[in-house]
């Protein structure tokens, strides 16, 4: 069917509806484009984040956990300067 064929067929209105609907269609297609790259570039940085948390997370400790308490082996120079 042609679009002559259309329009004597259904009228002028129908096929404006039409190619309404298919202009709709084509500007949801073109407005999802930028946010599915911008979805996919938050993909790759919360992933890279997240390596990055667990890896340093999973990292021993390099000293104390405990910052309020000495620790039990004591030096002499501390004993030395404890003022009770």
């Amino acid at each position: 069917m042609s679009m002559f064929e259309v329009l004597r067929r259904f009228g002028t209105l129908a096929l404006l509806v039409f190619t309404g609907a298919v202009l709709v269609f084509l500007l949801l297609h073109l407005v999802r484009i930028p946010l599915v790259l911008i979805a996919k570039v938050l993909e790759i940085t919360m992933r890279r984040l997240d390596g990055f948390v667990a890896r340093h997370a999973s990292k021993p400790p390099a000293g104390p956990v405990n910052q309020f308490f000495h620790h039990p082996t004591v030096t002499r120079e501390e004993a030395i300067n404890v003022h009770a």
